[in-house]
């Protein structure tokens, strides 16, 4: 009884792919035997989330293949588990997300803890892979964090291609979603062209958001509800920008207490989809930091 393997191959293009085809159909791995047949794939993308005997991203060399002993976790991208943390269990906290300094968010303290915490560890790891395009996000909690969410802030810095939570098997995270998300492809991105680029500017987080892409007729208790609905503070201040009579859109400011309330709010909405009665399309919800510090 003849056996074969089934085997999908990902190319950069759908010319390369098409010229492997053409050269690579009906050859015979050996002399007589071993004939490939290649056909075209229904799936457009491949999703690969280690390098080992049976997948392999020749684009991601941070997939490092599964080491014996090791059980089913892979290394991790920036090495072993850091071992020079300070007594709370962190290093300390990335300048570009302020905290406030306040037992919420030690280790040690039985409060819950904040949506998102930027604790980054204090190693030669680290450091050496400090040039590195991926980013490693430690202290976000448990049951309210996910892949999307984390999408939304970091939206703001650069294109986001894929985000995976450690460790590398894919699992089902508390809320329901999956612990690995593509995002290569996502019209969120707010850095696919040169003009799109133009557009944004790097800012750290601040109390204010900026908010655009709104439909008109949405109020501001109706972002004040949204907040309500979606269990994060809701803002002190409003301040809607004029638009022009032909406007589709509303932007404006919204002011919160404090950077930590803003923040939240942002990984929680940022692309929220907004449905109006009669309206065939939603609007997808843009917010990002302000210049401002108050209103």
């Amino acid at each position: 009884m003849s056996s074969f393997s089934l085997t999908a191959v990902t190319f950069e293009s759908i010319q390369n792919a098409q010229k492997a085809k053409a050269a690579l159909n009906g050859a015979d791995i050996y002399a007589g035997c071993c004939t490939l047949k290649i056909e075209y794939a229904r799936p457009s993308r491949l999703n690969v989330i280690r390098n080992d005997n049976d997948s392999w991203d020749y684009t991601k060399p941070f997939l490092l293949r599964r080491e014996r002993g090791k059980g089913r976790q892979r290394q991790a991208i920036l090495g072993e588990h850091p071992s020079s943390y300070s007594d709370n269990g962190y290093g300390s906290h990335c300048p570009l997300l302020p905290l406030p300094g306040n037992n919420r968010f030690k280790r040690g303290s039985h409060d819950v803890p904040e949506v998102v915490a930027y604790p980054l560890p204090q190693t030669s790891s680290y450091m050496s892979h400090a040039s590195s395009s991926v980013a490693m996000v430690s202290g976000l909690h448990p049951a309210k964090m996910n892949c999307t969410r984390i999408f939304n802030l970091f939206c703001l810095y650069g294109n986001i291609e894929k985000h995976a939570v450690i460790p590398s098997q894919v699992f089902e995270l508390e809320d329901g979603s999956s612990s690995y998300k593509d995002f290569a492809m996502t019209r969120n991105n707010r850095f696919t062209s040169a003009g799109q680029a133009s557009k944004n500017i790097i800012q750290p987080p601040s109390c204010v958001l900026h908010f655009y892409n709104v439909p008109p007729c949405i109020s501001e208790d109706d972002l004040q509800r949204l907040c309500t609905e979606h269990d994060v503070p809701g803002f002190i201040k409003y301040k809607v920008f004029d638009a022009k009579p032909s406007s589709k859109t509303i932007s404006g400011l919204l002011e919160f207490d404090s950077k930590t309330h803003a923040v939240e709010v942002l990984t929680v909405l940022n692309h929220y989809q907004i449905r109006i009665p009669n309206g065939s399309n939603p609007y997808t919800l843009k917010l990002c930091f302000s210049t401002s510090s108050h209103l």
